[in-house]
């Protein structure tokens, strides 16, 4: 109700000042987007049990918040909190649905990835733009040519956020669509710019930096800085740093990790892992839990479409016969040979082995 009432002074002086002179309708701009930014406001969304409510509710905030980014376009507060609110929105609210939808709606599902990914890069943008004016020429800094190095070094704990969601919501970006040649160069200096915000503050939001290591380093490609071998390092730090209420960790590593590995039991251990948390532990991120409980139930339920799987949900270890031909893996399955994903003939016995 505190911020409510906040809120509500906060527009009525600034349509009560807008006419009294540019200066005036700017303090008043800033007066309501410093008190729509304080510390705690981000919780009304994170902290809410209604998922349906907080998706219905999240459009209008952004578009409140860009009105007022136009009208303060250097406000720290309203730079994070636009940015950040599109890539939460998206990845929560539109690629999540979309990963989920049955195959005969295959182009509803592509038409919502393509939304989400245009989501992802306007609060990118809106970031990076931020990040810009504190440290201008960042912008056309390479990561890869070390020009990027300098402004990092400049860098101090407060601006871990910025880095933070800049990075997420480039990386979630590219996911949707790895043939993108531009963003595929932003990757370099996405990963850069996470490892400075490590490195800057390791526990920030209670190991989010380490939940996006699971998904990058278990995601991405070697040649892009994919490292399996470390994401279980990250998904014991994040459990940590999170006392165990989040469920976020054990679904990204079920899903970034064990299933490219082929660790059905693992992928099943964290899934349920993540059900058993109690939503109501964390209310500060209670919805963030509701999310990620919805989306291990769903894994679960669909196990057999990254598994092989017998009748009783148990792993169908005769299905995996794998026989070796010209350095391909050919998985058998009822007398048909597979090869990520394809049919093939069967091969030649006197060339296998």
């Amino acid at each position: 109700m505190k911020l409510l009432r906040i809120s509500v002074c906060s527009v009525v002086s600034a349509l009560l000042l807008a006419g009294s002179g540019c200066s005036l309708s700017r303090m008043a701009t800033r007066a309501m987007a410093d008190a729509l930014t304080g510390p705690g406001n981000s919780s009304v969304f994170t902290g809410d049990n209604d998922p349906q409510l907080v998706a219905d509710a999240i459009p209008f905030a952004i578009k409140m918040y860009e009105s007022l980014l136009a009208g303060s376009p250097d406000h720290g507060g309203l730079i994070l909190t636009t940015g950040s609110l599109f890539v939460m929105y998206a990845n929560a609210f539109v690629q999540g649905p979309a990963e989920f939808l049955p195959a005969p709606r295959y182009e509803e599902r592509l038409a919502a990835q393509e939304r989400a990914k245009k989501l992802y890069l306007r609060g990118a943008d809106i970031l990076r733009n931020g990040l810009e004016r504190k440290y201008p020429g960042i912008g056309s800094a390479s990561a890869e040519g070390g020009g990027l190095a300098p402004y990092l070094a400049k860098m101090k704990k407060e601006d871990v956020p910025l880095l933070y969601w800049i990075a997420a919501g480039t990386l979630s970006a590219f996911s949707l669509d790895p043939f993108d040649y531009v963003l595929a160069r932003r990757v370099p200096e996405s990963m850069a710019y996470a490892g400075r915000a490590y490195e800057l503050d390791p526990d920030f939001n209670s190991g989010a930096l380490d939940d996006f290591y699971i998904l990058a380093y278990g995601s991405l490609p070697p040649a892009m800085g994919g490292a399996p071998d470390r994401a279980p390092l990250h998904f014991e730090r994040a459990l940590e740093k999170s006392g165990g209420k989040l469920a976020g960790p054990y679904v990204s590593y079920a899903q970034a990790v064990a299933i490219p590995a082929d660790d059905y039991e693992t992928f099943r251990s964290c899934l349920r892992k993540a059900l058993d948390i109690d939503a109501d532990a964390d209310r500060e991120n209670r919805l963030v839990n509701i999310l990620a409980q919805r989306k291990a139930r769903t894994l679960l339920d669909r196990a057999g479409e990254y598994f092989f799987l017998t009748e009783d949900g148990e792993l169908d270890t005769e299905a995996y016969e794998t026989i070796s031909y010209d350095e391909d893996e050919y998985y058998y399955d009822e007398g048909e040979y597979y090869s990520e994903g394809e049919y093939h003939e069967e091969p030649d016995e006197s060339e296998a082995f």
